[in-house]
């Protein structure tokens, strides 16, 4: 599929090394098993977090996006589910990078659009996709439509993972997906009539 490949694309601009993070020295020395926990889960997912944030901004702010996700997970090690750790690291670098793009958007509070769309030009997600026709299929799906379909094809996530991301139940998310998908199918059907 034409994601895949813009996929693997994307993949091959990041830097394959990831600087490790290691936990914030503790008053008291901290709990050996929760920076053994907290080390493993850095050197097992760092890769895909940088990955998620290189096609999705700047490239060079990745590294940095990644390690505020993992300084977040330390904070709240508590709050992070053992058993659903990637989801949970995806659903906060959505906040992250929700919160980075809004600090480099300067506008007035009465010239901000009423949704996405005015920016769509400028993503960076869509700007990885180098097919214009599928790039234009995206756009037209709406924000949250492409964020689950691209959750689903870049990062592989479905079922319990992609419902973690998202915030809401399995079936939900299933149902997301599906409709995310047959948005798309309209949006690319529409676009080939022409």
């Amino acid at each position: 599929m034409r994601i895949a490949s813009a996929r693997a694309a994307a993949d091959d601009d990041v830097s394959e090394g990831v600087a490790m993070i290691a936990p914030p020295d503790e008053p008291g020395g901290g709990d050996p098993a929760e920076s053994a926990w907290f080390t493993e889960v850095v050197r097992e997912h760092a890769r895909a977090l940088v990955r998620y944030f290189a096609r999705r901004g700047p490239r060079q702010d990745a590294e940095d996006l990644a390690a505020e996700v993992f300084t977040t997970a330390w904070r709240r090690r508590d709050d992070v589910p053992r058993d659903a750790v990637l989801p949970w690291l995806y659903r906060t670098a959505g906040f992250i990078l929700a919160n980075h793009r809004r600090k480099h958007v300067d506008l007035p509070v009465d010239e901000v659009p009423e949704s996405g769309a005015a920016r769509v030009s400028d993503d960076p997600e869509l700007s990885a996709l180098f097919d214009a026709e599928l790039r234009g299929a995206l756009e037209s799906v709406g924000e949250r439509d492409r964020r689950i379909l691209l959750l689903h094809a870049w990062e592989g996530l479905d079922g319990a993972e992609l419902a973690a991301v998202l915030g809401i139940s399995r079936s939900g998310a299933d149902a997301a997906l599906s409709r995310a998908r047959k948005r798309l199918r309209e949006a690319w059907g529409e676009r080939l009539t022409f």
